[in-house]
């Protein structure tokens, strides 16, 4: 037993201190590796576990609404929604991108910067989400894709509705385009309910009237795997379209009166004087909005813009012009309202109107003899106003052209409406820090100098003495509906104020403009009709002025851009005036000559084919 004890003793414990060791430093070292690991997870990776961990669930994937219609007056369609086609491809779905897109390319006999411009994007992209390669294909290349899909391995084509407006360039300064939100409109307060990459209206129509056009859109629950890939379908909430807008606008007319400028630059517009609608609004030239459908090209959009005739202004309402002698309605009016005068008062005109050291002269080189009321409007007398505005002065004059509704908008919904000019003493001063001169009166009495009007303004003054005195706000949307046809909104006539005219002076001003038209010497004879219906005015404005001795000047040596505006304001027929029209041919010359043939067009085919007593064929009449 001793001896037992005696090796038991003996044994060495270094032996286990050396194993425990080695337990302790396995031990430490997979505690490293668990932490080097955890830290991988968490900081190395980290981000992209969390996005894969986020996407593994369900997901709520927006479904787009369609736009509401914009229809005219009559029920015709104005503005539709079309399929559009874009050319799309599923990474995962090919082996070999680069292959397929220099198929594209190959079939498609075109540059490849449209499709290799998205490589970079499709390396990175999660493999079961499409990249557009490009919007808005055409017919031709959406069939040579669709037959050659098989040797396409991943290309799809998405559909996706765009705006269409039929009318084209027609329509364009009305109904306006759309376009995806800018990064400048998501940080408006008006823009708070929409979110990047959301369609909205950008112009006319489609701007002002968007939040009713827009519709709501709906939604899809949808399960998704950690790779995006779609699993199944939870739920779904269709969208709801927008509105129908109907506008005041009747299309066909419209067209015509597009049309009647034949080639020329200007402005037409036809109102309902009863009510102040609408019926037709051209500004040329013009621009294509379906340019727009799926974001402009640049070279569209350079020509677009760097134009020198500025198609994308709406000049209806932001072009201001002189209005030459149809401002002359105006002066009458105030003129016979003050009781500065009678219908038998007569100015005797040579020709000339000498001020001082000064001599303005009449259109008319021999002169008009001894003029009365009548026959100074009918004839367009530049003497006898002359003798109105020494009479009236600049301020009581600018309080008649307010009273007509000049100097101030005219209301309509149309965004970018401009206010005019209406000129007094007191604004001179302000304005440019010296006093108001007499003769600065003179020239104001023909509609020269510093008065500007926008064409919409001046066919409302008109409209004002054709129903007999009342001023009404320009309208151009007359409901809107659902696509039932329910009425959400109505848009119903507004009467802004009455004229403080009498009826009998307003029945003076009304049988002269009868007379322009209708009287062997009138200057706006060209629209005489057989029915001697039409009532109107001619003007000539000056977009410069011309020396003294202008009558010297040979008109066609004049650049065209300083050549005079021809204008015309009319409405039909005499007794009840049912249709007004304002025409402005921008450097056409003279008003009788270049303007009212214009006006003729829309007058003659509104009474050819108004109340549908003959079906619209296109047309001009």
């Amino acid at each position: 037993m001793l001896e037992s004890r005696d090796r038991l003793n003996r044994h060495d414990p270094g032996i286990y201190r050396r194993r425990l060791d080695v337990l302790v430093w396995l031990v430490l070292l997979a505690f490293f590796f668990l932490i080097a690991r955890l830290w991988y997870l968490q900081v190395i990776s980290g981000e992209s576990l969390r996005r894969r961990s986020e996407n593994n669930r369900i997901r709520v994937q927006e479904i787009k609404p369609l736009r509401g219609l914009i229809l005219d007056a009559g029920g015709r369609i104005l503005v539709d929604n079309q399929p559009s086609f874009d050319v799309s491809i599923i990474p995962e779905a090919t082996k070999d991108i680069k292959a397929v897109l220099e198929k594209l390319v190959e079939l498609s006999d075109q540059s490849d910067a449209g499709y290799y411009q998205n490589i970079p994007f499709i390396e990175t992209n999660r493999p079961f989400v499409p990249i557009t390669l490009e919007r808005n294909i055409g017919r031709n290349k959406l069939a040579v894709v669709e037959t050659n899909s098989l040797n396409l391995p991943g290309v799809i084509i998405d559909i996706v509705p765009v705006r269409k407006y039929i009318y084209g360039a027609t329509m364009a300064h009305i109904l306006g385009y759309v376009g995806e939100i800018s990064n400048s409109e998501l940080g408006k307060n008006s823009y708070s309910e929409y979110k990047s990459g959301d369609i909205v209206g950008k112009y006319g129509i489609e701007r002002c009237l968007d939040e009713y056009l827009r519709g709501e859109s709906g939604g899809e629950q949808v399960e998704v795997n950690v790779d995006g890939r779609r699993l199944k379908s939870l739920g779904k909430v269709e969208s709801v379209p927008g509105y129908n807008v109907v506008l005041t606008i009747d299309a066909g007319l419209q067209k015509v009166s597009h049309d009647a400028f034949s080639g020329q630059e200007g402005i037409a517009i036809a109102m309902d004087p009863r009510d102040g609608s609408i019926l037709a609004m051209v500004s040329k030239p013009s621009f294509d909005p379906n340019l727009f459908n799926r974001g402009i090209s640049v070279d569209n959009w350079n020509r677009l813009s760097s134009d020198p005739m500025s198609p994308m202004q709406n000049r209806t309402i932001s072009g201001q012009y002189p209005p030459g002698s149809t401002y002359k309605l105006i002066v009458a009016a105030a003129a016979l309202q003050e009781g500065l005068i009678t219908t038998d008062k007569k100015f005797s005109c040579d020709g000339k109107y000498r001020m001082g050291n000064r001599v303005f002269r009449c259109w008319r080189k021999k002169g008009h003899g001894a003029v009365d009321l009548h026959r100074a409007i009918v004839e367009s007398c530049d003497v006898y106003f002359y003798n109105l505005g020494e009479l009236l002065g600049v301020d009581k004059l600018a309080e008649y052209a307010r009273e007509f509704g000049l100097g101030s908008k005219a209301g309509v919904i149309l965004p970018g409406e401009k206010g005019g000019l209406v000129p007094t003493k007191e604004w001179k001063l302000r304005r440019m820090k010296e006093p108001w001169q007499k003769g600065e009166t003179t020239s104001l009495a023909i509609g020269q100098g510093f008065v500007l009007v926008t064409p919409l303004q001046l066919l409302n003054a008109y409209c004002a003495v054709a129903n007999g005195g009342s001023l009404y706000k320009p309208r151009i949307v007359k409901e809107i509906v659902t696509a039932k046809g329910e009425v959400i909104k109505e848009f119903p006539p507004e009467k802004k104020a009455a004229l403080a005219l009498s009826k009998e002076n307003i029945d003076i001003l009304r049988y002269g403009l009868w007379g322009v038209v209708n009287e062997d010497r009138g200057t706006g004879r060209a629209l005489r009709r057989k029915e001697r219906d039409v009532s109107g005015k001619t003007g000539t404005a000056q977009v410069i002025r011309m020396p003294d001795d202008d009558e010297d000047v040979d008109k066609e040596e004049i650049p065209y851009k300083f050549r005079d505006h021809a204008l015309f304001v009319c409405f039909a027929p005499y007794d009840n005036p049912e249709i007004a029209v304002a025409v402005i041919v921008e450097h056409g010359g003279h008003g009788g000559s270049a303007a009212a043939p214009v006006a003729r067009k829309i007058i003659d085919w509104y009474f050819r084919y108004k109340g549908g007593e003959r079906e619209f064929d296109g047309a001009v009449g």
